[in-house]
């Protein structure tokens, strides 16, 4: 009897763990991944095209978000810092629950529109924020509905879909949350700070518009978010490619690392690079960023190049 109890406990734990692999979460996904998995029950496609776009073509059963109005970023009261995660996260998450048609046990699948990494990092900043709710079940589409639609056997639907209502709930991750507060500690400690902005802003020769001071949190290391994918493209390098050009640019890819740029979009490319590809889960983003740095007169910014 005990014999027996032994291996069947075994062959449980086994199939258990084929199980496991089976429904194992990958940050990114392909476009095979997604003929594959459309209609499934449990898996919800978020797309990122302007409302247009969507409407002349999509991944069958796909929901349509707006990035910059459906509430993932929010101007903060008082100091009017722009773009941040919502103080109040009841809006977002309702949102997320009856227009997306996500619940806890959905897994997410983002699609950028694939055309250039600023695009992919409207998937990117979305991804963190799912982590940062509480949410793992979520991936991207590497290269986006641009690379979907160049397969083949890939089906497209036209006009407007809508979700079946669900209810999401936040189970946030302070953890996972930079303050500016945060940064200057950081800062003192030597903590690695990562400026995903390009090279121009980096130096000080350009700024944002919304950032009262040009340049960057003196100490900081530059890796441009455009060099994280293919041409500065809809798909992200592969992790030979993203460890040679972190070592290009002093990035260690172990140990604490805070990722920032203007409002922390840009910076969501860098983190999802280290943490998601590399496995560095250590690396942080500073949502808040150069923007609300230098509005609120954080020290220690420098121009590296000074124009006036």
């Amino acid at each position: 009897m005990k014999t027996w109890f032994i291996r069947l406990a075994a062959s449980l734990a086994a199939t258990l763990g084929l199980a496991g692999a089976a429904f194992a979460v990958e940050p990114l996904v392909d476009a095979a991944w997604a003929i594959a998995n459309i209609g499934k029950p449990g898996v919800v496609f978020v797309d990122f095209q302007s409302s247009k776009d969507y409407a002349d073509g999509h991944i069958p059963g796909a929901i349509n978000t707006n990035y910059g109005k459906d509430g993932w970023r929010a101007e903060r009261k008082g100091d009017k810092v722009p773009d941040m995660l919502p103080a109040d996260l009841g809006p977002l998450a309702q949102m997320i629950g009856t227009k997306l048609g996500i619940d806890n046990d959905t897994h997410v699948v983002l699609v950028p529109q694939g055309n250039t990494a600023l695009d992919v990092g409207q998937a990117t900043r979305v991804y963190w924020t799912f982590k940062v709710l509480g949410h793992d079940k979520v991936s991207i589409l590497d290269g986006g509905i641009a690379k979907y639609s160049e397969n083949e056997k890939a089906p497209m639907k036209q006009g407007l879909e809508k979700a079946a209502p669900k209810t999401f709930k936040v189970n946030l991750r302070k953890e996972m949350l930079v303050t500016m507060d945060d940064v200057k500690k950081a800062r003192a400690a030597g903590t690695l700070l990562v400026d995903n902005r390009p090279e121009d802003q980096f130096v000080g020769i350009a700024k944002h518009p919304k950032a009262p001071v040009s340049g960057t949190i003196a100490g900081s290391k530059n890796l441009p978010n455009q060099w994280l994918t293919k041409n500065g493209g809809g798909e992200f390098r592969s992790k030979a490619q993203l460890e040679k050009l972190y070592a290009y640019a002093g990035v260690p890819t172990t140990g604490e690392q805070v990722n920032f740029c203007n409002t922390g979009h840009w910076a969501s490319v860098g983190w999802f690079a280290s943490s998601e590809i590399l496995g560095n889960k250590q690396a942080k983003v500073y949502d808040g960023s150069m923007v609300e740095y230098t509005m609120l007169k954080g020290e220690g910014v420098e121009a590296k190049v000074k124009l006036d």
